[in-house]
């Protein structure tokens, strides 16, 4: 046959045998092959792709189930439209002692486990990349707010007896103190309820007066005392209150001050029955101040009983605007204590703190009257003599 010819032949049934090897080669996909058999036949098919014999043994291999040819098992030239690599998640294992096989790779030591799920919000974690390391913010340890106040906690040892009085004082209150004030109220126009209590306030004036000398402010004692002598002249009596039009400042002070002035600065919590809160310090300020209370020197008890009377109501009265604040208060007791502590206090100590404090302190702490109930409030007899 001339060469022409068989060239011409070869063309032709190189087509036919291709076809023919990639219809077994896809046969023998359908059946399951192992990695070793993978490899090797597709080392074969790639090296002896125009070599038709060789291409034909690679193929019969394959459906025989047998290894490829030895000829075939050299290095596969790497071409860049076929690139042959392992899979990354794979490691080459020796199987049965023969050629290596693919097996699953254990995990790299690097490989960290998926991160746990973040509970901040979108807008939490972008504040923290801008402001913050990742920690949320936590207001009470911010080192750039300033120190929290430090108020001093009431010394109330006898508190169990406190108590007892207190749930006495306040059905007193409740039956017979808070239904005259609010029946006053109702009854009495507020022009002349104003006027009674500017009375009362200026009978208080001679004692502040003594008080303030004695804890060395000869400034406000002579003021306390302008005050007494304009309103018990120009004032009728005290109705009126030309003192304040004057500029002449009202301060309320008593001996309990004075000795908290003097140094008795820490003393224990004490409720008296109808006189309502109290210390052990206040209740010797209060038999200091007896002697000086205008309203005990009246001998005639048709004239100072009723006077008492009234003033007792008049200092209920000015305390109706602090119950909506007990309502529904959850430990009433603790709320009074602490409250008149507080307000003590700054009636004891108001001019250093004022010099500390400044403007921050609370506008109820800096009210000129003191609704407390007065040593000469209480109905008794007067000291040297009677009817």
């Amino acid at each position: 046959m001339r060469p022409h010819a068989l060239l011409a032949l070869r063309a032709l049934l190189l087509p036919l045998v291709l076809l023919t090897a990639t219809a077994a080669t896809a046969q023998v996909i359908d059946r399951p092959l192992s990695a070793k058999q993978r490899i090797d036949t597709q080392r074969c098919l790639d090296a002896h792709a125009r070599d038709q014999a060789a291409f034909a043994r690679c193929v019969r291999a394959l459906e025989d189930g047998t290894p490829a040819p030895a000829d075939t098992a050299a290095p596969v030239e790497t071409r860049p439209d076929a690139p042959i690599a392992a899979p990354e998640d794979a490691s080459v294992t020796p199987v049965d002692g023969d050629a290596p096989a693919l097996e699953p790779a254990a995990p790299a030591a690097d490989v960290q486990a998926p991160a746990a799920i973040d509970p901040r919000t979108q807008a939490e974690r972008d504040f923290d990349a801008l402001y913050g390391n990742g920690t949320p913010y936590d207001p009470v340890a911010d080192p750039t707010l300033p120190e929290p106040a430090v108020i001093p906690g009431s010394y109330d040892p006898w508190e169990r007896y406190n108590r007892q009085m207190h749930r006495f004082n306040n059905a007193v209150d409740r039956t017979v103190a808070r239904p005259l004030a609010r029946a006053y109220v109702d009854v009495v126009p507020r022009p002349i309820r104003l006027g009674v209590s500017n009375f009362f306030n200026n009978l208080g004036q001679p004692v502040a007066a003594v008080n303030a000398l004695l804890q060395g402010k000869p400034k406000q004692a002579a003021q306390s005392l302008g005050r007494f002598a304009l309103n018990s002249t120009l004032g009728i009596g005290g109705i009126f209150d030309p003192a304040s039009d004057a500029t002449l400042p009202n301060r309320s002070e008593d001996f309990g001050q004075t000795l908290g002035v003097w140094g008795w600065e820490r003393s224990r919590y004490v409720e008296l029955p109808l006189f309502g809160p109290r210390t052990v310090r206040d209740v010797f300020g209060m038999v200091g101040d007896a002697p000086l209370s205008p309203l005990r020197q009246i001998g005639d008890d048709q004239t100072r009983i009723p006077l008492q009377g009234l003033q007792l109501v008049d200092v209920r009265t000015q305390l109706l605007s602090t119950d909506s604040l007990r309502e529904g208060a959850e430990d009433d007791y603790a709320l009074v204590r602490d409250a008149w502590m507080q307000r003590r206090n700054y009636q004891i100590f108001g001019d250093r703190l004022d010099e500390d404090a400044g403007d921050d302190l609370p506008d109820y702490l800096r009210e000129e009257y003191n609704p407390t109930v007065p040593v000469d409030a209480i109905p008794v007899t007067p000291m040297g003599g009677g009817n």
